[in-house]
């Protein structure tokens, strides 16, 4: 029998507006879903009109979408060694914040950030610090999911004891847990193309999170071999974790 609390979504374009997501996902027979709320490519955020708003929570009670996570933008930096980029990443975040509970969104979804100038544990604690500002401002209806990364260079978030430190510095349940990128994690040294592989994974999840933490499982291939630590996400079935 299906786990009931197991949902297939994807994620969709808001082109249009955001009303338009929801018709995109129930066209696909998705009972969940992943959208940007804004351009993640810009620090400008435009409001989202009432209108399209309202249509959103219509539709989404209509189709009994949920949860609903919203991507942050890929320019927050929360560890930025450039303080202008480190501010304009606190206040983006905010406004993710912001326009996740305008749209009664259940997660809202960061990557944290990335520092190749800085020592990883000094990039973390400045993480850690943005995260506290940003969580005790306001009373946030939605949840973050802290998303594991490739292990770039400067990446303080690629191994789950990591995002572990993180979310237990950050020390509030505005933090709801975590996403988990199988491209991200294949490329930052865990072989996620084996059984064995898996079931490490597993273990270090259930060690330092439990695996209740795990909110949303980004489901992609990867582009790149085990541990290149690389992010270049594939089709499924056309990567180095599905041959």
């Amino acid at each position: 029998m299906e786990n009931p609390q197991r949902r297939l979504g994807v994620h969709t374009s808001i082109a249009g507006g955001v009303q338009h997501s929801i018709e995109r996902v129930h066209r696909l027979g998705c009972s969940t879903m992943q959208i940007f709320s804004h351009n993640p490519r810009q620090w400008s955020v435009r409001e989202i009109p009432d209108e399209d708003v309202s249509q959103f929570k219509k539709l989404r009670s209509l189709h009994s979408l949920y949860p609903v996570f919203v991507h942050t933008s890929y320019l927050i930096n929360l560890c930025a060694v450039n303080q202008d980029i480190f501010e304009k990443s606190l206040q983006l975040l905010i406004r993710e914040m912001e326009l996740a509970d305008v749209l009664c969104a259940d997660y809202v979804i960061l990557h944290t950030g990335s520092a190749s100038q800085e020592r990883e544990n000094s990039a973390r604690r400045k993480a850690i610090k943005a995260l506290r500002a940003t969580i005790g401002l306001h009373t946030w209806n939605s949840k973050l999911l802290l998303e594991n990364t490739a292990g770039e260079r400067g990446d303080i978030s690629s191994r789950i004891k990591d995002i572990a430190e993180i979310i237990e510095g950050a020390g509030s349940d505005v933090i709801g847990g975590v996403c988990l990128d199988t491209c991200h994690a294949f490329a930052a040294g865990y072989d996620v193309s084996t059984e064995e592989g898996v079931s490490e994974l597993t273990r270090e999840i259930q060690y330092y999170l439990g695996t209740h933490a795990v909110k949303l499982i980004h489901l992609n291939d990867s582009k790149k071999g085990h541990g290149s630590k690389v992010d270049r996400h594939e089709h499924i079935g056309e990567g180095y974790i599905v041959p």
